[in-house]
This record gives structure tokens, C-alpha cells and sequence, in this order.
């Protein structure tokens, strides 16, 4: 049966006294109690800093439930504990950051909403795990093919997230979202998404993504503005 920790940490430091030129002694050899004494002052130091931040925030309304509070706790000036108050408390989302896709329509002025959509299937076809498919309208006098989805269907437990529809869709139809909070009791149902819970506004996808929608509304104006130039010359 060996001996506790505490009494070979004992026995190495005798040893060490007792024999200075001993060849070949490591100081690690010593640290079974060094170590955990270590340990508990960062963590009693942690322990003390908590409660020093806490006063200090005492008067700019405390150090919860404040996005400025938040912000520094979540930084490398932090100290004390780092603990996220979540629900209460949510840490900021990246631009960048891809949850399950959503679809884009745009308001015109008579605030009618019009799909980006046009049921081109490019979406469909380059999904990894195939979680995507779309009903295409069509027109019932003529039977011939409508540019716009009548469903549009995502399994999200299916979904992984990868942004691959987004990357693809030549009409900016497609997005990835922001809202990571979908928790329901029946996943059967509530976890594949149509085509109205789908669709979210294009100054919802300005909102979480300005930098993305700034250099496409960008692209956009500049194709119309070549394509108003081509046909003036014309």
C-alpha cells in the first residue's frame, strides 16, 4: 500500500536536505503537495478577485445583466469569475456565426413581400446531407413553371450547418442564421421548418449580418447601374 501524497512530499524534501548532492534529484519530483497548494491559491485568488470586481460595478449598476459588464468579463482584462448569466445573460454572436438557414424576401413599397427565391434547386442539390426540398409553383392556366417555391422544406436535425446553400445561391435567397435557440417538445414536427418559418425579411438578415449585406447591396447596384449602361448604349 503506498504512502498518501502528502508524506512522499514530505520524505523528498527531507531526502533533499539531507543529501544536497544528490545526482540526477529533479525539483518535480517534490511537487506533490507543492502542486495542490499551487492550485488552490489561483484558486483562491479567483475566489477573492470575484468578490473585488463585484464592489467595484456597485455603482454602474452591478457586474451581471450589463452588456458593457459582459463585454469586459469576456475579455482578457477580466477578473474574478467569468460565469455567463445565461438566459439571462447571452454572449455576443459572431457575423460569421451559421445556424440553420433561413429565406430571404425583400418589402416592396406597398408592402407586399417578394421572395428572393426562384426554386432553382442549386440549394438542394449541393446539401451534403440532404435536408433541403422545394415544391415548385407553377402557373394553373398554362401548367409551365413559376421562378418561386410554393414549399420549401429544411429538416434541421438533419442540417449541419455548413453554409454551403448560402455560398451557392446566386440570388442571395438563401442565408445562415443567427437564432441558435430552437428547443421544442416534438421534434417530428416542429423541427422541419416550411416555407413560412423559413422566410425572414432581408432587413432581418441586414440586422445580424451588416458587413455581408452592405458588399451585396453593393454588388447588386453595380450590376443594375452596368446593365441600365449596356441598354442606354444600345
Amino acid at each position: 500500500m503506498s504512502s498518501p501524497f502528502w508524506a512522499r512530499s514530505i520524505s523528498c524534501w527531507v531526502k533533499r536536505i539531507a543529501e544536497p548532492a544528490s545526482p540526477g534529484w529533479q525539483p518535480e519530483s517534490c511537487m506533490y503537495g507543492i502542486g495542490l497548494i499551487k492550485g488552490l491559491g489561483v484558486t483562491l485568488k479567483h475566489f477573492v478577485e470575484t468578490y473585488v470586481e463585484d464592489l467595484r460595478w456597485l455603482g454602474r449598476g452591478g457586474r451581471y445583466y450589463s452588456e458593457e459588464a459582459l463585454k469586459i468579463r469576456q475579455s482578457t482584462k477580466a477578473r474574478g469569475i467569468f460565469t455567463v448569466q445565461y438566459p439571462e445573460e447571452k454572449l455576443p454572436v459572431p457575423e460569421e456565426f451559421r445556424y440553420i438557414p433561413f429565406l430571404v424576401y425583400d418589402i416592396q413599397e406597398d408592402g407586399t413581400h417578394v421572395d428572393r427565391c426562384t426554386s432553382c434547386g442549386i440549394c438542394a442539390k449541393v446539401c451534403p446531407p440532404q435536408c433541403i426540398w422545394i415544391v415548385r409553383s407553377t402557373d394553373p392556366e398554362t401548367g409551365r413553371p413559376i421562378p418561386s417555391p410554393t414549399e420549401f422544406f429544411i429538416d434541421i436535425d438533419i442540417c449541419m450547418n455548413c453554409g454551403l446553400c448560402a455560398e451557392y445561391c446566386p440570388f442571395d435567397a438563401i442565408k445562415m442564421d443567427h437564432d441558435y435557440e430552437l428547443a421544442s417538445y416534438d421534434r417530428h414536427s416542429e423541427h422541419i421548418l416550411n416555407k413560412e418559418r423559413l422566410s425572414k425579411s432581408a432587413s432581418y438578415y441586414a440586422s445580424i449580418r451588416p458587413t455581408n449585406y452592405a458588399r451585396e447591396e453593393q454588388a447588386r447596384a453595380e450590376k443594375e447601374a452596368a446593365k441600365a449602361a449596356k441598354k442606354g448604349a444600345g
